[in-house]
């Protein structure tokens, strides 16, 4: 979980803790006597992994996004208060 400090505090934030794309690649598993084949665990957590890298590229890209569309709308409220006639009336 992500901590944010508050008076010198620790204070969680809600949001759990990410697991990276590296960090499925290069997990290892204890060996057991009745397994279950290493190579297809590490071919599913390959294939989670490059999921995982797909997810934060797009999460990335919708921030983006998100960032550019905060600016234009700001943009716009500005100009339009500029634009905007004085309220002459009770309100």
């Amino acid at each position: 979980m992500a901590q944010v400090y508050r008076s010198g505090q620790p204070y969680g934030t809600g949001l759990p803790y990410r697991k990276t794309p590296h960090e499925v690649r290069t997990r290892e598993f204890s060996p057991r006597r009745r397994g279950v084949d290493a190579g297809e665990v590490r071919a599913f957590l390959d294939e989670l992994a490059d999921e995982l890298a797909d997810l934060y590229r797009r999460l990335g890209m919708l921030d983006q996004e998100n960032e550019r569309l905060k600016r234009a709308l700001r943009d716009w409220q500005t100009r339009h208060a500029r634009e905007s006639r004085p309220n002459r009336g009770r309100w």
